[in-house]
């Protein structure tokens, strides 16, 4: 916990909550307003390149990954690559 002091937390705005409401509209995420929606949306607002997840049901899912880009492209956002921490070294090790 010691690490995550000097982590600034982000805003969860309403236009945040707006790219929530999308999501669950277009069933991107279970209708959890508080989980992987609000995860997603806020890596999306906020333009981060990578959201990393161990949750390969609903976020780093291929199967899923081009509805999140069309519903994203609907908002005029870009996707963030959406990997598992493993993913992530896997790649690492590869270039």
């Amino acid at each position: 916990m010691a690490l995550l002091k000097e982590v600034p937390l982000l805003e969860v705005t309403d236009a945040v909550l707006g790219i929530v409401e999308v999501c669950l509209a277009h069933k991107l995420m279970p209708q959890d307003r508080g989980g992987d929606a609000l995860h997603l949306a806020l890596a999306s607002h906020y333009v981060w390149d990578i959201l990393l997840t161990w949750n390969c049901v609903h976020l780093a899912n291929a199967n899923k990954f081009r509805h999140i880009q069309r519903v994203n492209a609907l908002l005029g956002l870009p996707a963030p690559v959406l990997a598992t921490p493993l993913q992530l070294i896997e790649n690492a090790y590869d270039s």
